[in-house]
């Protein structure tokens, strides 16, 4: 690991994460109702999480996941792969879904992140970044894909 740990806060951060919380997309929010007070198979998350540069949209520390919902802007953004390495490197697995996924397949979504929570998901899987610890060949890439919901 390089450069600040990702556990010290950046100046603007917390204040920015509090205004994302306030200001969620309607995805967000309702992952959100599906995430929040352990309704996940008694999993912990928080959402809209510092994370050194970053803001993590969902972030279960237990496990070391952080779930990640984008929209078309998001679409083959160099910024989200340098970001998914960035926190691969600080010990975090990446889990990235399209809002339309979360409106189309809820189901198949959480599924997924179930797999990723009990570490039935591989290093090949669309969408998901593994922590550097977690893959297996160096020349893994970071996202090339979306995820796509196990259904």
């Amino acid at each position: 690991m390089t450069g600040t740990p990702v556990t010290n806060r950046r100046p603007g951060k917390t204040a920015q994460a509090r205004h994302l919380r306030r200001n969620e997309t309607e995805p967000e929010a309702r992952l959100w109702q599906e995430l929040r007070n352990r309704h996940l198979n008694g999993y912990k998350f928080t959402r809209q999480v510092p994370l050194g540069p970053y803001i993590a949209d969902f972030v279960c520390r237990s496990q070391h996941l952080i779930i990640e919902l984008d929209g078309s802007q998001h679409a083959n953004s160099v910024r989200d792969m340098h970001r998914s390495r960035y926190l691969a490197s600080q010990g975090y697995a990446v889990l990235r879904f399209w809002n339309d996924d979360l409106r189309s397949e809820r189901e198949a979504v959480l599924n997924t992140i179930l797999a990723a929570l009990e570490g039935r998901l591989r290093s090949g899987t669309p969408g998901f970044t593994p922590t550097a610890n977690q893959m297996h060949d160096p020349g893994i890439s970071s996202v090339t894909a979306m995820a796509q919901p196990a259904g």
